[in-house]
């Protein structure tokens, strides 16, 4: 009976051990949160590899008219060769993790940043049935009229059970999924802005990207974002002529 009990215990040892419930909770996690100290560990081996590389940066090449918080991300294979980063930061992508590391102002300024990839995956997730949609119709799938050219979709017309929405990664709020006169989709972080605009100080004049507001004050890149300016202290969408 000793016996029998001893191997029982150890098979739900052995179950647990696969399922994972054994593995260390801060471990689980550390590629769902992001993690001040990987980052900066990130930013130095960046600042390191420029100044000892006549100035280049460690990036995958992407197209030119890749939007600009989505276009340097960091490729940490030439970081690891090249010996400035001894791991891959347990939170990135390239690890299994939910975030892509990312570079604003290559040339003069690189300074990393977090893309939260749970936002692609929403943003993937419509397309594919806007891409069903558009296959039987000769238009996107529109919704009402949010400004000139934008607006929001219509998520009857493509099956789902409510307006599409992608988790906020600065104030965890529902962040609506908005689409252009073209069916490209976006986030509207309008929220997000307006919460930044009054809680930092800033000197942002109309006409301006106000985007960076969000950059200059947390680890997030605001990826799939139109531009935004100010108006009357409040997020406007920026039109392309101003």
């Amino acid at each position: 009976m000793k016996h029998t009990y001893s191997r029982i215990a150890g098979m739900v040892l052995l179950i647990m051990l696969l399922s994972g419930c054994l593995y260390p909770q801060s471990e689980l996690e550390q590629n769902q949160i992001p993690n001040e100290q990987q980052l900066e560990t990130v930013q130095q081996a960046v600042d390191s590899y420029k100044e000892e590389q006549q100035g280049l940066v460690p990036i995958k090449t992407k197209a030119s008219d890749t939007p600009i918080f989505q276009k340097y991300l960091i490729d940490f294979s030439i970081l690891k060769e090249k010996g400035y980063l001894a791991e891959i930061p347990g939170n990135a992508y390239e690890k299994g993790g939910v975030y892509q590391y990312t570079l604003l102002t290559p040339e003069d300024n690189p300074t990393v940043k977090l893309i939260d990839l749970r936002i692609t995956e929403a943003i993937r997730s419509v397309n594919v049935q806007l891409d069903l949609y558009r296959n039987e119709h000769l238009y996107p799938a529109y919704g009402e009229k949010v400004t000139d050219g934008i607006y929001t979709v219509d998520y009857e017309k493509l099956g789902l059970e409510g307006p599409p929405t992608v988790v906020s990664p600065y104030s965890q709020e529902s962040l609506p999924i908005i689409m252009d006169v073209d069916g490209n989709l976006y986030v509207d972080y309008s929220i997000d802005l307006n919460r930044a605009l009054q809680e930092y100080e800033h000197d942002y004049a109309e006409g301006e990207d106000i985007r960076f507001i969000l950059t200059d004050n947390t680890p997030f890149a605001p990826a799939y974002s139109l531009p935004y300016t100010i108006e009357n202290g409040k997020p406007a969408f920026l039109k392309k002529n101003e």
